[in-house]
């Protein structure tokens, strides 16, 4: 009989993830952790360079391509980010932001949207704000693990290292857009 509960309480959190997972409009992310392994190359001069995955960056891509608007909210500052960022074609780019929750805020004031709507993937505590209001809550793998317990989904990828484009998968997948966007590769400009 215990395994018929946990058969049903399993199938109840896997509709409720699919709900969430099909509501999602937005996808909002931290940086550091996330984007990338959390490191940060410190370059003679006062610069910072950062790695990020290409594979991410092509889930960012296909997120944008299927119509979900992308962004970041990230503590800290850089022009490697900054690049990054508009490569990818994220329309929301918040660095150096001392407050993430009033952030995230202002941009669904901005734009018009509900907490359903978004999805927020962050790795640390100063991220679970904004995770606590998001409707779907994911962490990487490699998360702190406050951070993981709070999450509606933990990602099987750490930070910078593909858990974003698992992130993009599980949504372009489970509300049907993945197919189209991949018809479309090669004829839409990137």
């Amino acid at each position: 009989m215990t395994s018929l509960r946990g058969d049903a309480r399993t199938a109840a959190r896997t509709r409720l993830l699919r709900s969430r997972v099909r509501a999602v409009s937005l996808v909002l992310m931290d940086v550091d952790g996330v984007m990338t392994d959390g490191g940060i190359l410190f370059i003679d001069g006062g610069s910072e360079g950062r790695i990020f995955d290409a594979k991410d960056g092509v889930g960012i891509w296909l997120l944008r391509r299927a119509g979900l608007l992308t962004g970041i909210i990230s503590g800290r500052t850089s022009q490697a980010v900054r690049r990054r960022a508009r490569e990818l074609g994220m329309s929301e780019i918040h660095l150096k932001v001392r407050d993430k929750l009033s952030a995230y805020e202002e941009i669904l004031d901005r734009r018009g949207l509900r907490d359903e709507a978004v999805c927020f993937i962050g790795d640390d505590l100063v991220d679970l704000p904004v995770l606590r209001r998001a409707g779907l809550a994911v962490a990487p793998a490699d998360a702190h693990p406050s951070v993981r317990r709070e999450a509606s989904l933990v990602t099987r990828a750490p930070g910078g290292r593909g858990a974003i484009r698992e992130v993009a998968d599980l949504i372009l997948n489970t509300q049907g857009k993945l197919e189209g966007v991949l018809q479309r590769i090669g004829r839409d400009p990137v």
